[in-house]
């Protein structure tokens, strides 16, 4: 039901605007004409190649690999980290994309244990993972942290945490899902925020509007044994060519967004201050992206959105349920629908919500 209210909406609030299948094979065609691209063939060609050499350059990286999907990509970095020091045990925050949202396969397949460092909501420090006696193989960090709203570390908390296991010869894994989003907080350069991280795991979907895949960068030695475990598990399609490209060809004009939609991040808190109904997570912006708590149950939340949805055909996001029974929060991108929004009409669609609430 929600799928089918929300291709009925004419504006969507988070996120970015959705292009049809029609329109972004069309500027793909168009992309590939201009550029000359050819297939790759099971991942090898010159122009997928260079697409990952650009990205491993602009992290800091000798070498890049395109992977269809990062639920292939993450746990296979770590794996490899864990096999090279013969200790199965992971740190990572309890909210972490792979201990809560991809079915347990780090468990079931037998690649690694977990250890959950840190209060699940906030980020996590040096001390947290110093609390576990254990000895570990891997830590993963995730940059921005989506599942508490996009939180980030201080720079000084996570320098120490890379220099922590730069000496205790951990694998340090970023799980960059969304790290273009992390640059205009921290004011630094990727490679300057992925320094210190033995590899990096980014996404060519979610800020960047690929159809879909990722990137994993780490040391040549590193990437080539990857591109050997992808292999294993099916990863290596025979063309990648319409995931890369989709992503490529918008990739250097998304990054250069990203400042802005920060800034728009910014005005959005300040207008949200005029309405004490909602409370955004964290406090003050550290990415374009922030929970948005509603003092109604997620129940109650989604009949108000699919109001809205049917009557002015306006999309508010998923709400789901908080902690506390009365208490729900909607996940807000900031992309090109809030920055293309008047603050005029998005004061009219919170008025509109606060009156519906005290209805």
């Amino acid at each position: 039901m929600s799928t089918e209210l929300r291709s009925q909406c004419t504006l969507s609030v988070p996120g970015n605007r959705d292009m049809s299948p029609a329109e972004i094979f069309r500027q793909m065609a168009d992309w590939c004409q201009d550029n000359q691209i050819n297939h790759d063939i099971y991942g090898q060609g010159n122009d997928l190649q260079e697409f990952e050499a650009k990205v491993a350059d602009l992290l800091g990286y000798e070498a890049g690999l395109f992977v269809i999907s990062g639920t292939m990509t993450q746990p296979t970095a770590l794996q490899l980290a864990c096999m090279a020091r013969k200790n199965p045990v992971v740190a990572m925050h309890p909210s972490s994309h792979i201990y809560l949202h991809e079915a347990q396969g780090y468990l079931l397949q037998q690649r690694f244990t977990v250890l959950p460092v840190g209060n699940p909501y906030q980020t996590w420090s040096l001390a947290d993972l110093q609390a576990w006696p254990d000895e570990i193989a891997a830590v993963l960090y995730e940059l921005p942290m989506r599942e508490i709203g996009g939180q980030l570390p201080e720079w000084e908390d996570l320098n120490a945490i890379k220099g922590h296991c730069r000496e205790q010869g951990i694998h340090l894994h970023m799980d960059g899902a969304r790290l273009w989003e992390a640059k205009a907080w921290y004011g630094r350069e990727y490679s300057d925020i992925a320094n210190g991280f033995d590899t990096a795991y980014v996404s060519l979907y979610k800020g960047i509007g690929g159809l879909g895949g990722s990137m994993l960068l780490g040391d040549s030695a590193f990437i080539e044994k990857a591109r050997l475990w992808m292999q294993r598990q099916g990863g290596n399609v025979y063309h990648r060519t319409p995931y890369a490209v989709s992503a490529a060809m918008q990739f250097d004009q998304r990054l250069a967004l990203m400042p802005a939609l920060f800034e728009r991040t910014q005005q959005l808190y300040r207008i949200l201050e005029d309405y004490p109904l909602f409370t955004p997570n964290p406090a003050a912006p550290q990415a374009n992206m922030l929970h948005l708590y509603l003092p109604v149950s997620a129940e109650q939340a989604i009949a108000i959105r699919d109001k809205l949805a049917t009557e002015q055909q306006i999309w508010l996001g998923n709400p789901q349920q908080a902690a506390l029974a009365d208490q729900s929060f909607l996940e807000w991108y900031v992309g090109d629908n809030l920055l293309n929004l008047s603050d005029d009409k998005l004061r009219a669609i919170l008025d509109w919500f606060v009156d519906e609430l005290a209805a």
